[in-house]
């Protein structure tokens, strides 16, 4: 290996002089580290796959998608004298440590850009005829580059017709609600007014005399919004191009082999682990300056009370040291600057949000702590919900948003395992019915951890096979034949669960172990991914470039049953229709996605109880969503969305958007005056969280508000349209699956001759 790496210094150096300086510093390391992963790739992922030319120009292709995904801001003549350079060569670079053509079409995206923006910029002092029969199609990324200047422009002229139509659309909708506001304020009897404490009437007072902020006009907001487009563009720096380029060339593989520069792989262990070491704030940049959107409950910021939301951070110093401007730099190195060591302290020179004189600068210096996450952590409610016999059944629903672990952290380390077998263990001490496992935003994590949750529901056997590139297969098992919970469960699905939650679904399906309900599938993604830390295969002089890492796709699972999770994902026992059914965000949908196949059953012990009674679980299910309101209109919405995108354009004509609105306006308000009217009662529930068990906060914390919805990952491209409930809709999946959970501990008692298992051996 020596000599590969010196000749690939040779290689780096001979670049280095010829190549004319850029508008950015270039990621030193590339040659080296760009030459690595693509050997890396070759050798190790489960494909197998030769770096070639049909490689090269799916590279290609998704480098140029990653800048410009609708097609909007590069040109026709652009993209073809790229894949006449480099769509049969970028392979070949690669080998020799070339990878000019990152920066070449970087700086070319961003030259356009810029021309674009000053297009925008034209475009928002014109006056727009809305009475024209236009359309625009927002979602361009099928369709082909625009064909020269003019149709560029052409493109752009409706895409801000577009969105000037929506301001205007916006503006008026909130001049018609702040009316209604006023009206309904006059109508309020002088009483309530006497009845204001002293305080309130001087908050109300403050308010009035307070100098109103200027409403920017229409042109302000939009071209503002393309501003801070063009400066997010201009802030990245040679990694973050070297990063975007080679995670174009890991996604040939498959969707889930990804480059991680340092930054990148630092927060992906923070996501595993669910802790990281800094003072507890949220950032978010805007307009150069990087604001503070929230603080996290119990971190240094908040126990401070200092640091606001809506503060701007100005300059940062370490410690004692000197402090360094911040404004404009990217948000990523800001935050690499206020982590650090627990114990030690960072300065920060910040902008306050209600600072009268806006010359006003405070420092504020904070200690480092360790911060948990604790919103990503496991947790549960027991709701109450009413049956035929009478006597309510008590239903725990585990929530649990990802297979998390620490890998590093030992006995001690945080483990979904470990959370969930408290929260259980504490939900059978309350007398629980049965259990509903919510995995709907469980996009997956730790492979062990599937594993080893999975027995908490299991006696000792087998829970996944693991195939790697050889063929080799390895089954992972439980050997532990205790049980953590073994009554009713429910495992409650959705098109955001993947991966590990699709082989915990799959495991209690498999075994009879549970009822599987939700949207028409899982995810389907049925990868194993490990992470390959690229300085161990660098000799000790180049690890100062830190390379970052490597996650890999290096097998492939399968159920116990044989068949695999990849593309299918996990079928219902029980289907509960919602939007996921209609999502295009899935593995199925993504091309370089590895195929479907099966290996051979291994053997376990299958129950036969549950099978007897799914038919009827699902009868009764299906009748309930056919008589619920609630399910007429998500099946209604369904179908009108699907209508929208099939037809892709939108009017431009700007009375027919207005009836399109009021159309919808009325529907909405139809559907929350009927949810009034019929006076129904969300289910009860007790909280139970890992703080509460640790005497960190109320013993029981009720409410009878509506459980939140499942939240779900945006989709690739700038205006992918998210599926969700309303704000004042319940979430009606949650409640049928907590009725099918009452229904399945009210018909569970069976006698024990009727309880029994089948060595499966398929």
């Amino acid at each position: 290996m020596n000599s590969l790496f010196r000749r690939l210094l040779s290689v780096a150096l001979t670049l280095a002089l010829a190549v004319p300086a850029s508008a950015f510093d270039k990621y030193g390391g590339g040659p080296i580290v760009a030459e690595l992963v693509g050997r890396l790739l070759e050798q190790t992922h489960y494909a197998r796959r030769p770096i070639d030319d049909a490689v090269s120009t799916e590279f290609l292709q998704n480098y140029l998608d990653s800048y410009d995904y609708n097609h909007m801001i590069l040109e026709k003549a652009d993209v073809d004298e790229f894949k006449a350079k480099y769509g049969k060569t970028l392979d070949d670079r690669l080998r020799d440590g070339d990878v000019e053509a990152a920066y070449e079409i970087f700086e070319r995206v961003t030259r356009r850009l810029e021309e674009r923006v000053a297009l925008v910029k034209t475009l928002t002092a014109s006056d727009f005829d809305f009475t024209a029969n236009e359309k625009v199609v927002l979602d361009r990324h099928e369709l082909a580059w625009p064909d020269g200047r003019k149709a560029a422009e052409e493109l752009w002229r409706l895409r801000i017709k577009h969105e000037v139509l929506l301001e205007r659309l916006s503006r008026a909708k909130a001049a018609e609600a702040k009316a209604a506001a006023k009206a309904e304020a006059d109508k309020k009897p002088k009483k309530e007014e006497a009845a204001k404490s002293e305080q309130q009437k001087k908050d109300d007072a403050a308010a009035a005399a307070a100098k109103p902020a200027k409403e920017q006009t229409i042109k302000e907001v939009i071209d503002q919004r393309y501003d801070r487009i063009l400066r997010s563009y201009k802030e990245y720096d040679g990694i973050d191009v070297f990063s975007n380029y080679v995670s174009a060339l890991t996604r040939v593989f498959d969707p889930h082999t990804d480059y991680l520069a340092a930054a990148q792989k630092e927060n992906f262990d923070i996501s595993m682990k669910l802790s990281l070491v800094g003072i507890g704030a949220v950032l978010r940049s805007e307009d150069g300056y990087a604001r503070i959107v929230s603080l996290v409950a119990g971190g240094p910021a908040d126990a401070d009370k200092r640091l606001k939301p809506n503060d701007k951070i100005e300059a940062v110093a370490q410690g004692d040291g000197p402090f360094i401007e911040v404004v404009g730099m990217k948000l990523d190195r800001l935050v690499q600057m206020i982590r650090g060591e627990k114990g030690s302290s960072v300065r920060m020179r910040v902008i306050p949000a209600d600072a009268v004189d806006p010359a006003t600068r405070v420092v504020i210096t904070l200690v480092r702590d360790e911060i948990k996450l604790t919103d990503q952590e496991a947790k549960a409610k027991i709701f109450t919900v009413p049956n035929k016999s009478g006597k309510p059944s008590k239903i725990g629903v585990l929530d649990l948003p990802s297979f998390y672990a620490d890998m590093r952290g030992g006995a001690d380390g945080k483990s979904a395992t470990r959370d969930t077998e408290r929260l259980i263990l504490e939900m059978k001490r309350r007398g629980v019915d049965s259990i509903i496992i919510d995995l709907r935003r469980d996009g997956g994590g730790s492979l062990s951890e599937a594993v080893s949750l999975t027995g908490l529901f299991i006696d000792a056997g087998p829970v996944v096979q693991v195939k790697d590139a050889r063929g080799t297969i390895k089954l992972l098992r439980d050997n532990d034949s205790m049980t953590a919970y073994d009554g009713p469960l429910v495992v409650l699905g959705s098109r955001g669960s993947a991966s590990a939650s699709e082989i915990f679904a799959a495991a209690m399906q498999d075994y009879g172990r549970g009822v599987v309900v939700g949207e028409k599938s899982t995810f389907g993604k049925g990868t194993v991914q490990s992470v390959l830390e690229l300085n161990q295969y660098l000799p000790p002089a180049y690890r100062s470039y830190k390379p970052g890492a490597l996650k890999l796709t290096i097998q492939k699972f399968y159920r116990v049953s044989g068949g695999s999770t990849q593309h299918r994902g996990v079928l219902p026992d029980v289907h509960i229709p919602f939007y996921g059914d209609m999502s295009e965000s899935t593995e199925s949908s993504q091309k370089s996605a590895l195929p479907y196949d099966e290996v051979e059953p291994a053997p376990y012990n299958r129950s036969a109880v549950l099978q007897a009674r799914l038919s009827s679980l699902a009868k009764a299910s299906t009748a309930r969503v056919a008589s619920s309101q609630e399910f007429r209109w998500i099946k209604e919405d369904m179908a009108r969305w699907e209508k929208q995108r099939k037809d892709k354009s939108l009017t431009l004509n700007e009375k027919a958007r207005q009836a399109e609105g009021k159309v919808e306006q009325d529907r909405q308000a139809a559907r929350k005056k009927e949810r009034a009217a019929r006076k129904e009662k969300a289910y009860a529930f007790e909280d139970i969280t890992l703080d509460i068990l640790d005497g960190k906060a109320p013993a029981v914390a009720s409410s009878t508000a509506a459980a939140p919805s499942a939240s779900r990952a945006a989709a690739l491209g700038e205006d992918e349209e998210e599926y969700d409930r309303a704000p004042d809709a319940p979430d009606a999946v949650l409640d049928e699956s907590l009725r099918i959970a009452a229904d399945l501990a009210g018909g569970l008692q069976a006698p024990e001759t009727q309880v029994r298992s089948e060595r499966r051996f398929r």
